[in-house]
């Protein structure tokens, strides 16, 4: 493309000479000046960068610099030799992962399983938790109701999983029988030898109490979002409804989930993201031996081969087709949403 004289210059028809573009001018002197005004807008408002610098270290610590350690994956593992200096093994780790290594694939099944559950059963809770949040009419009953439902959030790990052991008691960990198990061999939905065992101990139990202890701890703090996002609409999309006739339930059909439907897509695309990024933590106190088969997931699977069994390189090619996978789902689910509803992370 060939740029000419009149591009940049406008002809005067007081003088009859040509001079330069005032907007042209304007982009010049920005662009010039452009540092200046960045560094002039920092040092403005440098409290605001200030705040960033410890998450900038957080991402660069705990996100960038492991990423070096990756190179594992496609090396042979040597602990007394830096992963830079390994000898290199091409794609071994992940065609032993695919092809010979049974357990990865129930792991991988596992981690699918338990994270589609939770995404078909605890992804709505927090929305209908807020939904019933908003229809409270007394403020000193909904605050104490909202605490009383992200309490659990705030608990450790540990505390969480030691609860659930408790109330359905994990074999000879505690003594007598949990409340839940006397409950459900009470109403005949277990036999007294598995309450005697422990659920814990039974691999067809193990989904069910994972599932239900994840919606009892995040489903109250994860309605936060949603609730901000309900009390922003307007009133007089209620009022018209009324107009209209709408009981309490065809508002929340026609008014109040239209107008939350953005965030519903916005916070299911970031779940489908993490949909196979289980944390081994909780996994990792609630299993044992005898529920391998169906609680043993890739982090789980991941921390017994790469330390109890000193395979490094292979428990690294676990991690990274799990997170390649997740990474493949966010994009997935970004599209199919952006051409579904126009609403998408980017």
């Amino acid at each position: 493309m060939q740029l000419n004289a009149t591009d940049y210059l406008i002809f005067d028809e007081e003088s009859g000479t040509y001079i330069e573009n005032p907007e042209q001018t304007v982009r010049d002197d920005v662009e010039k000046h452009h540092w200046l005004n960045v560094m002039r807008t920092v040092l403005k408002d440098w409290r605001l960068y200030l705040m960033l610098v410890p998450m900038i270290l957080v991402f660069l610590f705990w996100r960038y610099f492991p990423m070096y350690e990756l190179l594992g994956c496609f090396k042979l593992t040597e602990d007394i030799k830096p992963v830079a200096e390994q000898f290199y093994v091409g794609f071994s780790n992940f065609k032993s992962l695919l092809t010979s290594n049974i357990e990865f694939w129930r792991a991988f099944r596992n981690t699918f399983l338990l994270s589609f559950y939770g995404l078909l059963f605890g992804f709505p809770m927090p929305i209908i938790i807020a939904l019933f949040f908003n229809e409270i009419r007394s403020n000193i009953c909904r605050s104490v109701y909202q605490v009383l439902t992200y309490l659990p959030k705030f608990m450790s790990t540990v505390v969480m999983t030691s609860l659930v052991m408790m109330l359905v008691k994990q074999g000879s960990t505690f003594s007598g029988t949990g409340v839940l198990s006397q409950l459900l061999e009470q109403i005949g939905f277990i036999s007294s030898e598995t309450s005697q065992m422990g659920l814990l101990n039974d691999p067809s139990f193990f989904r069910a109490i994972y599932q239900i202890s994840g919606i009892w701890e995040t489903a109250g703090y994860d309605s936060i979002v949603f609730f901000a996002a309900i009390i922003a609409i307007s009133p007089t999309s209620y009022e018209a409804a009324q107009i209209d006739g709408a009981g309490k339930m065809a508002q929340m059909r026609y008014v109040v989930l239209p107008c939350i439907l953005s965030t519903i897509v916005i916070m299911l695309i970031t779940r489908i993201g993490s949909l196979l990024n289980i944390g081994y933590e909780k996994v990792l106190l609630l299993y044992n031996p005898n529920t391998y088969v169906t609680a043993d997931v890739v982090s789980t699977f991941a921390q017994r081969t790469g330390i109890a069994g000193a395979a490094k390189g292979l428990a690294s090619a676990a991690e990274m087709m799990n997170n390649v996978i997740g990474m493949l789902l966010v994009i997935g689910a970004n599209t199919i949403a952006r051409k579904a509803s126009d609403v998408s992370l980017y």
